[in-house]
Order: C-alpha cells, then structure tokens, then sequence
C-alpha cells in the first residue's frame, strides 16, 4: 500500500513579505488620499473626480449619503474588474474601497473645517497634491482606490494612454456635470485645478518609481563586472566590441538596463571590482521588454 508522501504546499516567505509590503503602501495611499480629500476640499464645497466626486455631487443634489452611492457605483465597477483584471486584482480593489470608505467616514467626522481657512486656491493645491500621491502610490503597489481607477486602467491597458491622462478625461466629464447642481463657474475652474493637479502627480509617482537607467562600463574585469551583475543586480548584461581612440587599443563595453534604484547596487559591484572602471549613466525614457514595461502601440 503507497502513502502519500507529497509535502503541503507552502508559499514562500518572499512572497507573503512582498504582499505584506503591498498592503502597508496601499494603505499609507489611501490614508493620504482621504485626508487630501476631507481635509482640504469637502470643507471648501469642492468635489473630486473619481467615484468620490460622483457621491459628493449625488450627496449635495438629494442628500443621499456618501457611502451608499460610492459602492453602488463601485459595485458596477468591480463587475468590470473581475472579467478584465481577474478576481486576485479586484479582491484588492474590494478590500481597498471598504477600507477608504470607512477612512472617508472616519476623518470626515473629525475634520469639520477647512485646514487652510479662506484659501480656496491653497486648498485645491494641497488637496489635488495629496490626493493624486495617495492614488499614485495605490496604483504603485498593484491596487485600486476603485471607481474610475478602474477605468482608467483599463483604458491603458488596450490604449497607449498614461493612467494619468485616462483618469483626467474621466475626472473631467464628473467635474462639467457638477455645474448643473452649484451653477457656479468658480467653484468649476476650483475643482479643475484640483483634477490637473491630482492627474499630475499621479503620473509623477508613477513615473517616478518606474524610470530607468542604462549603463556603459569600461573595464579590463569586464568578465567578472557583468557575472557580478547578473548574480547580485539580477539584471541581464550585454557586451559591446570597441577601440579606444587615443590609445587604439580594443576595448570590451558592458551596457546594462536598470530601475533606477539599483543604480546604487551597480555602482558598488563595479567599484567593488574594479575602482579605476570608467562609468557613464544616463537616465532612459522609457524602457520596454522583459523585466521592464510591455510595449504598446
């Protein structure tokens, strides 16, 4: 008679650590956002784009509360998700939303004014910068505040369009519709200040962490730079044929692509290795292929 002698899967400890550090920036974004969001616009009378913006407007037209509107719409939303995204990334999104609804309802009942008292325009700035940081690092980290997240995502997902910019022409349609209950034209251009200040920084947190650089390394230890690299760095290295002009000498060129905070992991290894290594790094736009972005058309 056999026994079944197969060990229990285990997940590995890298992987839990990685989603444990998943969750703690996800939720550092969405405490940035709702206090950007509480603190500085709803005391203001100022809407946002977003799911939250939608419930705000709903909430002053017929005093429906917030947090019905916010996930009867998100509901919808999260439909979408889980047939485009998967439930793994939606489950996130679930969790997400519970948690900023219940950040929302928590710091709107603390905070009752404005923390810049009389300074509207101040107040769109700091609010706009907050809440597309809190996104930004959201997004970052693999999740969603849901909403128009959700459709912002998916629309870089099939078109070569920034989440930045998807998410400013959706936060554009809910900011016009909010005329049609203040008819006020300031309050208007205050709440577009607010969009293109928040879609700005949201790409900028994002940029930010995804920039690239690439690195030309001369050197006689060439050999044992670019195995130093692929075992350390674990980043793939490419090796370049050349002649040093002055000293018509040949010379052997290691070109690696990098995020740009492994830059200072490279520069150990080469100095490490070699101190006399001639270095030269430049910052990269945009780099595309395995390990790095998808490229799209």
């Amino acid at each position: 008679m056999k026994t079944n002698t197969e060990k229990p899967f285990k997940i590995p400890k890298k992987v839990i650590l990685e989603e444990i550090q998943d969750y703690f920036f996800i939720v550092a974004g969405l405490c940035i956002y709702a206090f950007g969001w509480t603190g500085f616009l709803l005391p203001n009378g100022l809407t946002t784009g977003g799911v939250t913006g939608i419930a705000a407007i709903i909430y002053f037209a017929t005093n429906i509360p917030v947090g019905i509107s916010y996930f009867c719409i998100n509901a919808v939303l999260l439909l979408l998700s889980i047939k485009i995204f998967g439930f793994k990334f939606s489950f996130k999104t679930i969790i997400n939303v519970c948690i900023l609804t219940f950040l929302l309802s928590f710091m709107q009942s603390i905070i009752k004014e404005p923390l810049v008292k009389g300074e509207p325009f101040m107040s769109c700035i700091l609010g706009g910068v907050l809440c597309g940081t809190g996104v930004g690092l959201v997004l970052n980290f693999k999740g969603s505040t849901g909403g128009t997240d959700i459709i912002a995502l998916i629309i870089n997902k099939y078109r070569n369009i920034t989440i930045g910019k998807g998410l400013l022409i959706c936060d554009l349609l809910i900011v016009s519709s909010s005329y049609f209950v203040f008819y006020n034209i300031e309050k208007i251009v205050y709440n577009l200040v607010v969009m293109g200040v928040s879609s700005y920084t949201v790409d900028l947190v994002l940029n930010g962490a995804r920039q690239s650089v690439q690195f030309f390394i001369f050197s006689e230890k060439y050999n044992e730079i670019a195995d130093a690299i692929i075992q350390q760095a674990h980043r793939g290295c490419t090796l370049l044929d050349g002649v040093g002009w002055y000293s018509q000498k040949p010379v052997k060129v290691v070109v690696v692509m990098a995020k740009k905070n492994e830059s200072v992991t490279i520069f150990r290894i080469v100095k490490n290795i070699d101190p006399a290594a001639f270095v030269s790094q430049t910052s990269v736009r945009g780099v595309y292929g395995q390990g790095f972005d998808q490229i799209k058309v």
